[in-house]
Formats: structure tokens, sequence, C-alpha cells
């Protein structure tokens, strides 16, 4: 019998789901002479330019109908005044994605595979299916995005449910630009990007808002109780959980050997640079789409009654026609945003499911299981809620809350982990940026605990509903608990298991 056939069975890690295969990872190393083995090389334009592309697929999660929807109703609801909001928001979600990132590398495994090892089963089946849940949740909202777009572009012949059935079949572009290469993938969603900055930026230039008022906005902290729900959506929907694990994932989509650590700071460094000007963009194209709505419906009649099924028509009627009307302009960038980041969120799938249950499967299984759990019940959403605006929008506001239960079971794990010596090694975060993720995580959970709270004080009718609340959120609450205190004590659950079995051996 050849030796490979009788070694092939010990080859255990060849065996566990990994984000990338190595055949598949973009070559940095190499382009200069420089070790790498203690301190990171010389800075490199060239270097740069291969790292960049993860950032720019994070940052899509930025963009997505849901994010856009939030942009237009603050901008025509609080006009210019929570835009320093936006920003520091956007701040706030650049900090945890470096650290899914900063993970990621130092790790060589994303989120996902390491909650499969440092928790144990039951905790692992529960964040899975949480996060399963917030994944289908942000799934939803992109592909009816993507499917209001497609209705606008179509003048309104193809109906919404339609919409989503076009959109499902983007799975299977992503498995064609997959086959050739992540960074023919990453320029495709550049091209994406591209588009909605250049859509927005044209009805930015069509609207011709007062670039005084957007800088001082931008400056100038202001904050009313009229527009405290806002300024609350703001940042509540800045953190998306699928978006942290997806990160830590994308980064290991270079040849980066952990066992270096100049190479790995190295990695840190171009990855941090990427990161940042790629929210840099996407909080510019946040700004165009909060100012044309504030610049259009601020103090009018009409400002709370803006939706994203409702915009492009507000927006027709306000502006007008011209040689490109502004509801196609408008029906262009929100169908790039809805397809980028629905195919995003396929990616996302792939790595959650692969890395929690360890599923070493074909691309396009793993894509048609992926697409199937968020298409499914998306179909079956719009043809239910597809008969008026406000239905529409209330669907909308359960999906909000939806992925706001979601969010601590995405940053707990990821500042826990990167908090250890012994995931991390010398990369673990310090006291005072560990004091700084730990205050921005708590503000963005209690944050998306006003907002559940102000949601279900509103919709809870009923004795036996509103017990099922508080059972519920008892389960949640002591779950989270769970996390914490995990954060606190930590063992390593595997490694926990292995000693035990050994001295069972011994």
């Amino acid at each position: 019998m050849p030796p490979e056939q009788t070694q092939q069975p010990l080859l255990s890690e060849e065996q566990e789901e990994t984000a990338y295969d190595s055949s598949e990872k973009v070559v940095v190393v190499g382009i200069d002479d420089h070790d790498g083995d203690v301190e990171a090389p010389p800075f490199s334009w060239r270097k740069l330019w291969l790292f960049t592309g993860p950032g720019f697929l994070m940052s899509i999660a930025f963009l997505d109908p849901g994010n856009l929807e939030g942009d237009l109703q603050s901008g025509a609801i609080a006009g210019y005044s929570l835009l320093w909001l936006l920003m520091w928001a956007t701040a706030m979600g650049l900090i945890i994605q470096l650290l899914s990132a900063r993970l990621g590398v130092a790790t060589g495994r994303h989120l996902a595979e390491l909650c499969r090892e440092e928790y144990p089963t039951w905790a692992r089946i529960v964040l899975w299916l949480m996060t399963e849940i917030a994944l289908i949740g942000a799934d939803i909202q992109e592909v009816i995005g993507s499917a209001i777009a497609i209705r606008i572009l179509s003048n309104g012949v193809v109906p919404l449910w339609a919409g989503v059935v076009i959109t499902a079949f983007d799975c299977f572009i992503f498995l064609f630009l997959e086959n050739y290469g992540v960074r023919k993938l990453e320029a495709f969603f550049a091209v994406l990007i591209g588009v909605m900055a250049l859509s927005f930026a044209w009805m930015f230039g069509e609207a011709k808002p007062n670039g005084v008022d957007v800088l001082v906005g931008i400056l100038v902290p202001k904050l009313s109780s009229r527009t405290i729900q806002q300024a609350v959506g703001v940042v509540g929907c800045i953190i998306m959980p699928h978006n942290v694990y997806l990160h830590s994932a994308l980064v290991q989509s270079r040849q980066v050997d952990p066992s270096k650590k100049g190479r790995v700071q190295e990695a840190l460094n171009y990855y941090s640079i990427e990161s940042t000007i790629a929210l840099i963009v996407s909080f510019v194209i946040n700004i165009f789409v909060t100012t044309v709505f504030a610049k259009g419906f601020y103090g009018t009649e009409i400002a709370n009654s803006i939706g994203l099924v409702n915009a492009g028509q507000y927006l027709q009627e306000k502006y007008g026609g011209g040689l490109f009307p502004i509801l196609y302009i408008w029906g262009i960038g929100l169908l790039a945003a809805g397809q980028s980041s629905t195919i995003t969120g396929t990616y996302a799938g792939q790595f959650i499911m692969g890395g929690f249950l360890n599923l070493r499967l074909k691309k396009w299984i793993r894509a048609l299981i992926t697409r199937s759990f968020a298409i499914i019940p998306t179909i079956i959403v719009a043809l239910i809620f597809d008969t008026s605006e406000e239905s529409l929008d209330v669907l909308n506001e359960w999906l909000n809350v939806l992925q706001s239960v979601q969010i601590p079971f995405a940053l707990i794990p990821l500042l826990c982990l990167v908090s250890k010596e012994q995931i991390m090694g010398s990369f673990r975060i310090g006291p005072v940026l560990k004091i700084i993720s730990w205050l921005v995580a708590a503000l963005v959970i209690v944050i998306n605990g006003y907002l559940l709270l102000e949601f279900f004080s509103s919709e809870v009718n009923g004795a036996v509903f509103a017990t099922v609340v508080c059972v519920l959120t008892a389960a949640y609450v002591a779950f989270v608990l769970y996390l914490i205190s995990r954060a606190i004590t930590y063992t390593p659950w595997q490694s926990l298991t292995r000693s035990k079995t050994a001295t069972t051996e011994s």
C-alpha cells in the first residue's frame, strides 16, 4: 500500500473546515527580501494593494438596504443634526471590525471556528442558531431591498416576489466569480460599491444640500427628544452580527504565517489601513443618502412616512425627472446595495455554517443551503407583505428587532477571544483597548436593548404573549450573562475535555 494512503487518515487538520484552501489564498509574501520573523517589513504600496479587498467586502454591511433606510429616515426626520452620530457610530463599527480582523490574522482561524472549539456543545449550538437567525433577518431585508429596486427599474412590472426570485440567483454569480479567484470576487464588489457611490453622489448633486449645514452636522453634536428614536437607530444598525464573523474569515484570504510575528503585524497594519479607507467610503455614501433626504423632506408633513418602499417616488416628486430621472438613479444605487449585501450574506453564511458545524461540503452545496435558508422565508414574506407600504414597514421593524437581539452573540465571544493570551499570544489586546472595546460593545448592546424595550412596550398585548416574551427574555439574559461569565472565568472547552480524557486514560 502506498505511504500516502496509510497516512491519509492521520491528517485530521485537513479534514477540518477552513475559510480558504491554501490554493485559494492570495500570495503576498515574497515581494521583498525582509524576513519578517520578528518585526514587520517596511511599508509597501504594492503590498497594501494586495491586502486591499476584505475591508471593502466587510464595509458592504454598512451600506445594505437596512442602513440606507435608516439614513433616509434619519435625514427626513432629524435633518443634518445626526450626522455627527453617524460618524462616531461608523468609528465604533471600525473598532469592532478591526478586532475581528485581528482575531482572524493572529490565530489563522475565524470566529465561528474558534467558538466551536472554545464553547461546550450546547452553547455552540445556541450561538450558531442565533447567528443563523440574525443572518436570515439581515438577508430578508437585503433581498427585499433588491426586489424593491427591481420593481422601480421595471416601472412596477416585476412584482416583489418575482424580484426576490431574481435576486436568489445572485448566489450563482458568487459561485461563478469565486471560481476565478478571490481577487476577481473582490473586484466585482468594488464595482458595486462604485455604482452606489456614483448613484448617490449624483443624487447629492441633484439635491444640492448646503455644505455648511452638512459640515456643522458632522462636527457639532446635537440631540433632542424629538430625534432620540432616529439616533438610537443610527447606532443600532451599524453593527451586524454576521459581519463580525465574516471579517475574521475574509482576512485569511491572504497567505500569512501566524508563526511569524512580523508577518502577522504587517498584515494587521495593512488590514487596518484598508478597513479604515473602506469605512470612510461607506461613511461618505451614507452621508450622501442622509443629506439628500434631509434637504428634500426635513420639516415636511411626509417626513415620518418615508421608507424604503416609497422613497423613490417621493424623490421623483420632489426633484423631478431630467435626462436621468432621480427615481431610476435611486433604484440603481439601491439595487447595487441589495445585490452586494445579499452576496456577502451568502459568503458569511458559508463561513458561519462551516465553522460552527465543521462541515466540509462543496461550495455550490454550501451556497445552495445558505441561500435556501434566506430565500424561502423571504419569498413567503414577499407574498404576505406585498400588499401595502405599512405592512413592509412593520416587517422591517420586526427584522431590526431580530438583529438587535443577536448582537451580543457576536460581540461578547469576539471580545472574550481577543483578550486571551491562550488564543492570541502576543497579539491579545492590551488593557486600554480592552476597556474601550468593552465600552463600545456595552454601548451598542444597551442602545439595542433600548430599541427592544421601546418596540415590545408598544407591540406586546395580551397576557399570553407577554408571558412568552418574559420567559424568552429571561432565557436570553441568562445566556448573555453566561457568555460574559465565560469571558471572566475562561477555560478553553476542548483543552479541558482533552485533559480530562488524558487523565482518564492514564
